[in-house]
């Protein structure tokens, strides 16, 4: 591993180890977020009446760069369903987001949180993590981590919210 990139990792491991220890659950109500966007503001309240799939990722994350293509690909299948993709950026410096954005296009709404408030009110510990919210805002699944052998079983998730299937 370069040295650039481990001293990223340990950083984020020392941001992920500070976050509080409870994660927000199916059947709660998602934490507020209202985040500068790429778009102008980004406002989750905005998209109650959608399922809306909130992926928190950054730029050092590898299973990010293999989560993004997937996305684009669950926005354009169930957009006009009512699906609303949602990713949070969570490096702290912008420019970093933006180099990552410029190799890994973003067909779906991008938020930035630099100083991870939101992550920390999601209790979110490892990257990318994802939580899917029903119409309602409430929390329907929480998931950790992304691998090419999760695509189906969380697209049956958000195809279930959906009533696509």
């Amino acid at each position: 591993m370069k040295p650039r990139s481990l001293a990223l990792a340990l950083a984020a491991c020392g941001l992920l180890a500070a976050l509080p220890s409870h994660a927000v659950e199916p059947g709660q109500y998602a934490p507020e977020l209202t985040l500068p966007g790429l778009r102008g503001r980004l406002d989750l309240a905005e998209n109650r009446g959608h399922v809306t799939y909130v992926d928190f990722w950054a730029s050092w994350c590898g299973p990010c760069r293999q989560s993004f293509p997937w996305m684009n690909e669950l926005q354009a299948r169930y957009g006009s369903k009512g699906l609303r993709v949602i990713a949070v950026n969570l490096d702290k410096k912008r420019a970093d987001a933006d180099r990552f954005l410029d190799e890994n296009r973003a067909e779906f709404a991008v938020g930035f949180d630099p100083a991870g408030d939101s992550a920390k009110r999601y209790g979110i510990k490892g990257m990318p993590s994802s939580v899917l919210l029903g119409p309602d805002g409430k929390v329907l699944m929480v998931h950790s981590g992304f691998r090419s052998e999760d695509r189906q079983a969380l697209e049956d998730r958000i195809a279930a919210a959906l009533g696509a299937r």
